[in-house]
């Protein structure tokens, strides 16, 4: 059974969201597509909320099918990996990780 985590977060003050999009085309999305625990793994922009003019509460949400989830804890812990969280962390304020299964 494949637990997907879903990533809410926005974007700290100052930083454009060019220059992350930027990052996780480069770096974030290949890096983690590559890792052996994960099925799948998606950026998406929010783009409004549905019936309403009013903003999304988010600005990205992440999507990311794990196959695994001890191997993920291996997988993350990976000097490169790493890197790669604390790069995120320079962009994210506040990111929320929720778990989920498929019911």
């Amino acid at each position: 059974m494949s637990t997907t985590i879903i990533v809410l977060f926005n974007l700290k003050p100052g930083v454009s969201p060019s220059d992350y999009e930027q990052w996780a085309k480069t770096t974030d999305l290949p890096t983690v597509r590559k890792l052996g625990s994960v099925n799948q793994f998606s950026v998406l922009r929010t783009s409004g909320l549905l019936g309403s003019e009013a903003p999304a509460p988010y600005q990205y949400v992440e999507l990311l099918e794990v196959n695994d989830m001890e191997t993920l804890g291996a997988d993350v812990s990976s000097e490169t990996m790493q890197r790669v969280a604390a790069e995120f962390q320079q962009f994210a304020d506040n990111p929320q990780f929720m778990l989920t299964d498929v019911i």
